[in-house]
């Protein structure tokens, strides 16, 4: 298998799951400049997409986040079973972790109230968290894609990044548990996607939203499943989303990028547990090509504004910036930022890192400026 040939000699260093989203401290102060902030016409023009990339290191923070996920002995995903590899511990506990050696709080800030409710998917009813900010409404909704390689994350897992995402724009937040593999193979994941974002345009009324104010947002798997609905949303004629928000996602099927070979052995998300993730949803591997995995060579006309944020230590770093230039190309308008000292799943670590909550905030205020508000 060229993966596993590829990989031979590479340290397989992950020692949790592909998993997001810690506790947010919802408070936005000013940018560390840890960023190199660029929409797509300035990304094209700075940093050839399939040059060589240089490996970046974590910043302190990051890095204690790292030695607290050690710390809890996971094994490498690849090594296991879907079963085992959900039983692993995860950033979300390492950011608890983290939080209590501080003696800092663990629990969810105030600001947001959480309801679990069915939604309806492609092939029956779906586990859902409801994030519904203070006040009378109506909301504006987003409909919110949790991340795990589309084998094992779950919304919970990621509960940091949704919650941010309703407290900061002021938005209810649909998170669903949709099907995933290898039990539900592909498309399973990307048809639940879909009925999700159509049970949300048809009930949101129903859960104190505003049915003309819908948009999509997505970590990771999810962050190619928020693109991959967009693009269906079009197809079926739908009502469109007003806006995509796209956290580091899975645009395509190659794991031979510059970013994929400088960050092979990354933590907690390297090359070995992706090809593993593929291996695990996929029928075959003819559906990397397919335009709802390959992003990148999707038809994107059409889809309403973007906004991309990526991690630099971060196989799937690639993908975004691809990503990016494919969708300016074809005529969106295109947000994409790349955090320096960061690593994949920093996202949802509001709770204890500056450059998390910035990024909260680039897609909040995406998210803003869409709705009207």
């Amino acid at each position: 298998m060229q993966d596993i040939m590829w990989t031979r000699g590479v340290r397989a260093a992950a020692l949790a799951t592909l998993t997001a989203a810690s506790l947010v401290v919802v408070a936005c102060g000013k940018s560390d400049n840890g960023g190199a902030t660029m929409d797509s016409t300035t990304m094209t023009a700075t940093r050839d997409s399939a040059a060589p990339m240089a490996a970046g290191a974590p910043d302190a923070t990051m890095q204690a986040v790292l030695d607290e996920l050690g710390a809890l002995k996971g094994k490498p995903i690849e090594t296991l079973t879907a079963a085992e590899a959900r039983k692993q511990p995860t950033p979300t506990d390492a950011v608890k972790a983290l939080l209590a050696k501080q003696g800092k709080p663990t629990a969810p800030p105030p600001g947001v109230t959480l309801t679990n409710r069915s939604v309806t998917g492609a092939a029956g009813n779906l586990p859902a968290n409801i994030y519904t900010p203070e006040g009378a409404g109506p909301f504006p909704v987003i409909v919110y894609f949790h991340g795990g390689g589309w084998v094992i994350g779950t919304k919970d897992v990621y509960d940091g990044g949704a919650r941010a995402l309703s407290m900061m724009s002021g938005a209810i937040v649909v998170s669903a548990d949709y099907r995933v593999g290898p039990e539900h193979k592909f498309p399973a994941s990307h048809d639940d996607a879909v009925a999700v974002y159509e049970w949300a345009l048809k009930n949101a009324a129903s859960i104190k939203g505003d049915p003309t104010k819908v948009a999509l947002a997505g970590e990771s798997a999810g962050g190619g499943l928020a693109v991959a609905t967009a693009i269906a949303a079009r197809d079926k004629k739908l009502q469109m989303p007003l806006a995509v928000i796209s956290v580091y996602p899975i645009a395509g099927g190659d794991t031979t990028t510059p970013s994929y070979v400088a960050n092979a052995a990354a933590k907690p998300l390297n090359r070995p547990m992706m090809s593993w993730f593929f291996d695990q949803y996929l029928r075959s591997a003819a559906d990397r090509q397919d335009p709802r995995i390959n992003l990148v060579a999707a038809n994107l006309q059409g889809l309403p504004p973007t906004t991309i944020i990526n991690a630099q230590i971060d196989p799937l770093l690639s993908d975004g910036e691809m990503l990016a230039s494919k969708l300016r190309a074809a005529g969106v308008t295109v947000e994409q930022k790349t955090w320096d000292g960061v690593t994949h799943e920093f996202f949802g670590m509001g709770a204890v890192h500056e450059k998390a909550r910035d990024a909260n905030a680039m897609a909040a205020n995406a998210l803003k400026k869409a709705f009207g508000k």
